[in-house]
């Protein structure tokens, strides 16, 4: 079912990836080509403002197709339009606005009706649909481009973003959904209020607001190739393939694992061995090599966290959830909280101290956001101990009680 969530990696590889590489060939400056995609990356973290749509008048599974078909057709327009950078700009911030809501739609759909204990497979088949999307993206849409003449190449681009949506015909339909085609605005307003005074929700939002497993060096790497002496080409090659399937091979460790331990706990364990991971590029030398094992550890480590991320907001969010895809997507916004922040200053580490400041400056906030987050968590497990505790104590004098008035 997570692979249904192909159609977001693949506009994310549009924007971060192919889009790039025709405006370079354009001779379209730098800075103004990363200004053009971090508008459109906007609607990322700011998308959760609009998912309470999701939630009201259609189902899920017609919002999910609904805006994987217009993120496929503004797909389209952008390649089109690209000789024009306002017009571009805008359509692509379209583009990701209909991209983040399919996913959403999707996530609170797919989260509504997974089976308990299957949300780590959910989770890493979801992080899985997103990684690969991307990979897929990398190399088939400027190979499309390229090939085709005129506008056929922007036309194939867009219906190879459109074919995932056929696998939406497969998925049982929200237990919510009934609820949700007679759900009043008015209704929507106060369940919102209830949503974010829910004590699971606002730890989960603490939980993902620290930079414990962010890992943001992945998206800094791709410009260091020059620290390590590799090649434009070489990162680009890295990139489009290790990368990938690096991030496919964390992703499916997490179904295992998260078996054997706790989502947060896993989470928190991803963390600090990544840390620890990237603390040991200090002494490593900076070679073409090392710039191979660092780029796809960092994203096996990323996309391990990613994965338990998603199994921590599948199994928030429960069966029959009415404000499914409005607690996925606030959540999942969260969750880009940390790696937005921690490029930030990962980039002045760098500034201050080099490459070492960067990967001390990375390794070591997200060791005191373990530590913090640890201390939370264990406070959280024996509370919730006890709660039961209190509440089989009650049980039990309830249930004797009669028999002591016979």
């Amino acid at each position: 079912m997570g692979l249904a969530n192909l159609p977001f990696g693949m506009f994310g590889a549009l924007v971060l990836f192919t889009m790039p590489q025709l405006l370079a060939a354009r001779s379209i400056p730098l800075p103004m080509i990363s200004s053009v995609t971090a508008a459109a990356m906007i609607p990322t973290c700011s998308g959760f403002l609009l998912a309470p749509i999701l939630d009201v008048r259609f189902s899920r599974r017609s919002y999910a197709l609904a805006f994987g078909l217009l993120t496929a057709a503004l797909a389209v327009l952008a390649l089109i339009e690209i000789a024009d950078l306002g017009t571009l700009t805008v359509v692509l911030v379209a583009g990701f606005v209909c991209a983040t809501l399919n996913y959403n739609a999707l996530g609170g759909w797919l989260g509504d009706i997974v089976a308990d204990g299957d949300e780590g497979k959910l989770g890493a088949g979801f992080t899985i649909g997103n990684v690969g999307g991307f990979g897929i993206g990398a190399v088939l849409f400027i190979t499309l481009v390229r090939a085709l003449p005129g506008p056929l190449g922007a036309v194939a681009v867009g219906l190879a973003i459109a074919m995932p949506l056929v696998l939406l015909a497969g998925i049982p339909p929200s237990r919510a959904d009934e609820r949700g085609l007679r759900e009043s605005f008015s209704m929507l307003r106060r369940d919102l209020i209830l949503l974010v005074r829910r004590p699971l929700v606002l730890r989960t939002l603490l939980f993902f607001a620290l930079p414990a497993s962010s890992f943001a060096l992945t998206n800094t790497l791709g410009a260091l190739g020059h620290d390590f002496a590799a090649s434009e080409r070489f990162v680009a090659v890295i990139g489009a393939t290790a990368v990938t399937l690096a991030g496919i091979v964390g992703s499916l460790l997490v179904p295992q694992l998260v078996t054997r331990l706790a989502p947060r706990l896993l989470y928190l364990a991803i963390g600090s061995i990544g840390a620890l991971f990237t603390l040991s590029l200090l002494g490593m030398p900076r070679s073409p090599l090392v710039f191979v094992v660092a780029l796809v550890g960092e994203n096996v480590f990323q996309s391990a966290a990613l994965a338990t991320e998603s199994t921590i907001v599948f199994r928030s969010i429960g069966e029959g959830n009415p404000l499914a895809a409005t607690q996925f997507a606030l959540l999942q916004a969260a969750t880009a909280l940390p790696i937005t922040y921690m490029q930030m200053i990962d980039g002045q580490g760098y500034g201050v101290g080099g490459l070492a400041g960067a990967l001390v400056t990375d390794a070591g906030l997200s060791l005191a956001g373990c530590a913090i987050l640890l201390m939370l968590v264990l406070r959280w497990r024996r509370g919730g101990r006890r709660g039961r505790a209190s509440a089989g104590l009650t049980l039990a004098h309830s249930a004797a009680e009669p028999v002591a008035q016979q």
